[in-house]
């Protein structure tokens, strides 16, 4: 396997990876991602990452993962509306991966959080990625965007993807650590989807979501978290609006779905988090974070051990995740 690290690069780094042939999977501001050349790459948009020298925010630098491992067995890239994004794992390498980039708030991040699970073939093949996003000064006046690397156009509202396909002797393997577990307190239901909510159900009873929170002096740092049968699924709070009555949140809500709020930690945020990725494989094909975690561990300027990679709206490991690190390693037998 001639397996290249995800670094972060410079724009002419990023440049000559991409017109040497390597397929990329690139993370990076806006500005840059829209100037880099055609060629065989998907990208997102986001200024946040967790590099090798550490936690850093930047308009001016690229988070690359390259993708190209094994001669002769080439990766595919496709995109997808909301339409056609049931067809993702259809489309996926028999033995492989697919890394999949969706923008942030858009009807693909929607129908994907609400759908995923019933995909067909979700599940059987490994599939992980990440929501793009913006700089947090740039909320309201810029929109998350991917790009399919083959043109130059950005997108609002698909998804783009790239099949990995691998050799028979060889397997990805996906890691999630996710921080948080269910607390022992109300059980919180919605009646409508979407990324923000003024009403809610808190033990049956309807409430505003946002008095409730400010009401019982939550730590907002803490998601929902939702119990899918055994599986934990955070949604993350983006904004307690008290004034406006609102709770605006970094992945969508459901109906017919209990929530309660996380349970508290022990000690510090950065410390729970430190000691979750301790176990991690040291060698990744790729990974991702969290912006949440960036933030709330104070991890500018901090390493996290050996897990690199962009800091993202949200995670994918199969289905939509909040506030976890997603991890995919290939192992050869």
């Amino acid at each position: 396997m001639n397996a290249l690290q995800q670094l972060l690069v410079t724009p002419d780094m990023a440049a000559q990876l991409i017109r040497s042939g390597a397929t990329l999977a690139i993370a990076g501001d806006e500005s840059v991602l829209a100037a880099l050349p055609n060629g065989n790459w998907i990208g997102g948009t986001i200024p946040y990452f967790m590099s090798q020298e550490g936690g850093i925010t930047t308009r001016e630098r690229l988070f690359v993962t390259p993708l190209s491992f094994y001669p002769g067995l080439a990766p595919s890239i496709k995109h997808y509306d909301a339409a056609s994004l049931s067809q993702v794992c259809m489309e996926a390498p028999v033995n492989g991966f697919s890394l999949i980039i969706l923008p942030a708030f858009s009807e693909v991040h929607l129908e994907y959080a609400q759908h995923a699970s019933h995909y067909d073939e979700m599940f059987m093949k490994p599939l992980v990625g990440w929501i793009s996003g913006i700089h947090l000064d740039d909320m309201g006046q810029r929109t998350p965007k991917v790009r399919d690397g083959r043109n130059s156009a950005l997108l609002e509202n698909q998804a783009v993807v790239i099949h990995v396909p691998l050799p028979e002797n060889v397997s990805a393997h996906v890691s999630i650590v996710n921080l948080f577990s269910q607390g022992d307190g109300d059980l919180i239901e919605f009646q409508e989807s979407g990324f923000e909510a003024s009403t809610c159900l808190v033990n049956g009873k309807p409430a505003s979501l946002a008095r409730y929170l400010k009401k019982i002096g939550h730590d907002t740092r803490l998601p929902l978290v939702a119990d899918y049968s055994g599986a934990l699924i955070n949604v993350s709070l983006k904004a307690v609006n008290e004034k406006q009555d609102n709770v605006q949140f970094y992945g969508p809500v459901f109906p017919h779905v209990t929530y309660k709020l996380a349970k508290p930690f022990a000690g510090s945020y950065e410390t729970a988090f430190g000691q979750a990725i301790a176990d991690l494989p040291e060698q990744a094909g790729f990974s991702c974070n969290c912006v949440l975690n960036y933030l709330y561990s104070e991890l500018e300027g901090k390493r996290t051990g050996h897990v690199t990679g962009p800091m993202t709206f949200g995670e994918v490991a199969y289905v939509l995740l909040n506030q976890t690190v997603v991890h995919l390693t290939l192992e050869t037998y």
